[in-house]
């Protein structure tokens, strides 16, 4: 038997093909789960185009919601050629009947206890339309993900690994729980270990949790654990860290070089709108002050769409990221993704733009009651710019700080995007939206029938 994996772009190039950031891990663990006597390829389409005219005899695509309009292309265009295709991932999982009409099977949540099953049916010619666990996988005794099968040389980071499943935490606006459930699940720390002991070159490590100190417990017995390794690594994790200086040592002295953390918002309003309860604006700046001093930097997260948003918020938003020395940041658009909360209250509201999932992420796709759709990205994109222009640069970083170099090299990529996109020599330095609204709201569009990742 002949199985490939897929992971899609978010849209069909025929543009010569960069190096990508991190390499496919899940599916790398879907064909670790694989029976042995089946031969696997994966082919990530961000990196190297899909043969096809290879005719294997069973197909499997991870969909997020911004990819899943390109994952399902590319799963007609191989059912048409009498290939069976497997669908799964987050979109897919929220939109089960959506995908089930570019597939021949369906994969909702999480592929152990269910991928092996559907393997064999498969090989046996009754192949389910749905497979969906009974419950949530232990984390304990999974297989290391085959590596081995990453096109060589594509990726900027090779090393990435998970230790936990899910989020404690629900906020409206974001996949994690929709995908996950309400739960929270950890890896045992001596099996995470012997993962990271299987790779061969490189000391440098992202960890791809969505809170890796959402069981403070088991994050200092990971960071304990790490420490002889003389690893540097990076993750996403939550506000309260802050709130417990030990967690804070540990996490240095295991080599945290950087923490991704959602701020959202610096409007305590917006916040609780979306149900943000752990972030407290009020604290944001001691919050910052307490991880810096460990010479721990920070990457922050924040989002432009909300209700409460005025035409100050770009302004507001950058100038609190550079007066407290934030060494990276993204803006993002409040998207309201499938599954979600959020996009379950703008889709009843009938404030949805479009359900073209390709847009999902890269604009604006709902109605605010507060600015125009243009006014906003005119914004988002005013604060990328102005956050990654050679003297915020150098106010925030200037020099003497731990891992500067790296945090320079960051900067200087995120400016080489922003300020080579076309437009940016008439509207580049131009000054954040302010004062009043001017151009009204815009009007409800059309939805088209027929993203999904946070």
């Amino acid at each position: 038997m002949k199985l490939s994996l897929i992971v899609p772009a978010a849209q069909a190039t025929s543009k010569k093909r960069r190096k990508a950031l991190l390499p496919p891990l899940g599916l790398a663990t879907v064909a670790a789960l694989t029976p042995p006597d089946v031969t696997i390829s994966l082919t990530d389409e961000n990196v190297r185009d899909i043969d096809f005219g290879d005719r294997p005899d069973l197909v499997g695509i991870t969909a997020l919601t911004v990819t899943a309009k390109r994952a399902y292309e590319i799963a007609d265009t191989f059912r048409a050629k009498g290939v069976k295709v497997v669908l799964g991932g987050v979109h897919p999982t929220v939109l089960p009947e959506e995908a089930g009409q570019h597939a021949d099977a369906v994969v909702v949540g999480e592929a152990e206890g269910v991928w092996p099953e559907l393997i064999e049916d498969f090989k046996a010619n009754r192949l389910k339309k749905l497979y969906r666990a009974s419950e949530r996988p232990d984390l304990a005794g999974l297989p290391i993900p085959r590596r081995d099968l990453f096109t060589p040389g594509a990726y900027r980071v090779k090393n990435t690994v998970s230790t936990t499943r899910g989020c404690p935490y629900s906020c409206a606006f974001c996949t994690v729980t929709s995908f996950f459930g309400r739960t929270y699940r950890c890896r045992p720390v001596p099996e995470v270990l012997r993962e990271i002991e299987t790779f061969h070159r490189g000391r440098f490590i992202v960890f791809l949790d969505d809170n890796i100190v959402g069981n403070p417990k088991h994050a200092k017995e990971l960071f304990r654990g790490l420490i002889p390794y003389r690893v540097k690594w990076v993750a996403q994790c939550s506000i309260t860290i802050a709130k417990d200086e030990e967690l804070l040592r540990l996490a240095a002295a295991s080599g945290c070089v950087s923490l991704f953390i959602g701020f959202e918002s610096v409007s305590p309003q917006s916040l609780a709108a979306v149900g943000k309860k752990i972030n407290v604006v009020d604290e944001y700046e001691d919050t910052i002050k307490r991880i810096h001093s460990h010479g721990i930097g920070i990457h922050g997260f924040f989002i432009f769409g909300f209700d409460q948003d005025d035409r100050e918020v770009f302004a507001r938003t950058v100038g609190f990221a550079q007066k407290n020395r934030i060494e990276t940041a993204q803006f993002d658009f409040l998207t309201p993704y499938p599954g979600t909360a959020f996009g379950k209250a703008m889709d009843e509201e009938g404030r949805l733009e479009t359900k073209d999932w390709s847009r999902y992420g890269h604009g604006l796709v709902f109605r605010t009651r507060s600015m125009s759709r243009e006014t906003i990205e005119q914004g988002h994109d005013w604060a990328w710019r102005e956050f990654y222009s050679v003297p915020s640069i150098w106010r925030r970083l200037k020099y003497g700080r731990r891992y500067s170099w790296a945090f320079w090299l960051a900067n200087l990529t995120y400016r080489a995007r922003w300020h080579g996109k076309p437009g940016y020599e008439k509207h580049g330095r131009a000054t954040a939206p302010t004062g009043r609204e001017g151009d009204e709201v815009a009007q409800p569009r059309e939805i088209p029938q027929g993203r999904t990742a946070s």
